[in-house]
């Protein structure tokens, strides 16, 4: 939210990162940082606009040419440097992100801070990788390749879970010899601020910078910035084609990975324990279900529909919403009250459609202790249709959709029927259905008898509306952030 009253005398101040420099917004407007788990404001940032992004484009484009020109394994070092200070202020960020993000700091925040570490450990060690190739065509002349950064790279990043999409899109850029301007979610960017603070310690100055403010501000004149190579988003998939549309004007580069409504296929085998808890898993319950992977649309054969949502239920009973902070919490707080009404209006439409059945949850409690902040408890609504509006439209909450299926092609051909295709998951004993399932969904990353999320080294995009472009990934790196150039040369003259 833009913050227009006086903010409370505690109030943490927050600066960005322009040129080397921590600064405030060159009209020095802020905006409020708002916790979900009592909506109380505890923090403001700057609220940059196109000014202050030129600012940032501009400082980045100067350091650019020393940055190209530094050694990869020196600018792996400096990534490495940052992981290190990073990790042993783990403990500190997670709060940070927890109280921000609403995200409970046992099942979300803290591991999330560990693996930004594993993530930018993982990219430096690439830092030798970055070869190009020798063809022998003809004789008498070298033909070779070489890999090249784009230039200045423009990132905009979620809320959901900020400190690692950041690192997912500063650390191969920058070790690829790419400069950065990074723009936040205006609604948690505090803990990633401090990612890049340690960062910009082993960096150059102009190297990195941040500028913080709204989406429609900020983030709209970064994507539309022509001194900006190249822009990697992640989000929703509606303001992604709107950068799309941005960059295309100027043949720039573009990547984005964006929204998901994804299926989960159980075969009548899969009745085991551990698959109602990888289901649940899927469905990033813990995360309040804010993860563009969220196994939500839960596609149950019908001779066991009944009986695994019955376990299912009696298995989410026992996740705790509570406070993010509290260690006995599973689950924390949704981000704003903008998504908490969001959510509420699915949860809302779905109970109202003839013929579901809402099985667990549903709308939030108005009095109590949960209702002091955007808490949404589990909810799942039975015997849905796969053309309903809460199993086409992703909800961004935790909301599960559970509908049945009698025939493999049937599940398949729903599972297809989205205009999503991110992630999926299927569930099975019999490895042949597994394989033929896994291939058959038109999505970018399959899963099989596993519910967890990404880990390094993994090549993660989606297809279809789901976005273009890999994270995670030696291949994504190279391909999101450099390019080749093809040089022959004549020996024989």
């Amino acid at each position: 939210m833009v913050q227009t009253t006086a903010l409370p005398s505690d109030t943490q101040h927050q600066l960005m990162l322009i040129g080397g420099e921590w600064i405030p917004a060159l009209d020095d407007d802020v905006i409020g940082i708002e916790s979900p788990k009592d909506k109380t404001t505890f923090a403001d940032i700057p609220r940059g606009g196109s000014r202050d992004v030129d600012s940032a484009v501009r400082a980045a484009r100067v350091a650019f040419p020393a940055w190209r020109d530094t050694p990869g394994r020196q600018r792996a070092r400096a990534i490495e440097s940052a992981a290190a200070a990073i990790e042993a202020r783990t403990e500190e960020l997670s709060r940070m992100l927890a109280h921000e993000t609403g995200n409970a700091i046992r099942t979300q925040a803290r591991p999330e801070i560990k693996m930004t570490v594993d993530v930018m450990r993982y990219f430096a060690g690439l830092g030798g990788e970055l070869k190009g190739i020798t063809a022998p065509l003809r004789q008498g002349v070298l033909d070779y390749s070489r890999r090249e950064p784009l230039g200045v790279v423009g990132g905009i990043i979620p809320w959901n879970s900020p400190a690692l999409l950041a690192v997912l899109k500063l650390a191969p850029a920058l070790i690829a010899g790419n400069t950065f301007v990074l723009k936040p979610a205006e609604d948690a960017p505090l803990t990633v601020l401090e990612i890049v603070r340690e960062l910009s310690a082993a960096l150059p100055s102009g190297v990195l910078n941040a500028v913080t403010g709204l989406g429609e501000e900020a983030g709209a004149a970064l994507a539309a910035h022509p001194g900006v190579a190249k822009v990697s988003f992640t989000g929703s998939t509606e303001v992604g084609k709107s950068i799309m549309h941005a960059v295309s004007g100027r043949i720039g580069s573009v990547s984005l990975e964006l929204g998901g409504k994804n299926p989960q296929v159980v075969f009548p085998d899969a009745v085991d324990d551990w698959v109602v808890d990888g289901v649940i898993q899927a469905m990033r319950f813990t995360r309040q279900g804010q993860s563009c992977t969220a196994g939500s649309r839960l596609f149950l054969h019908e001779s066991i529909f009944d009986s695994f949502l019955e376990r299912l239920v009696d298995r989410l009973r026992l996740l705790k919403v509570g406070d993010p902070l509290d260690e006995e919490s599973d689950m924390g707080a949704i981000i704003n009250a903008k998504q908490f009404n969001r959510v509420c209006s699915y949860i809302e439409d779905g109970a109202a459609t003839s013929g579901s059945k809402t099985i667990l949850g549903g709308l939030p409690p108005s009095t109590g202790p949960l209702s002091e902040g955007y808490f949404v408890e589990p909810t799942v609504i039975a015997n849905v249709e796969n053309n309903w509006r809460i199993a086409q439209e992703e909800i961004f909450g935790p909301v599960l959709c559970a509908i049945p299926w009698r025939e493999t092609e049937e599940a398949i051909a729903m599972a297809n029927d989205s205009h999503y295709g991110l992630s999926a998951f299927v569930w099975t004993h019999d490895l042949g259905n597994a394989v033929r399932t896994a291939h058959a969904i038109d999505s970018g990353w399959v899963q099989v008898n596993q519910g967890g999320g990404q880990i390094p080294g993994q090549s993660y995009g989606g297809f279809k509306e789901s976005g273009l472009g890999k994270e995670f990934s030696l291949e994504g790196m190279l391909e999101d952030y450099t390019r080749i150039k093809q040089i022959a040369i004549n020996i024989e003259h």
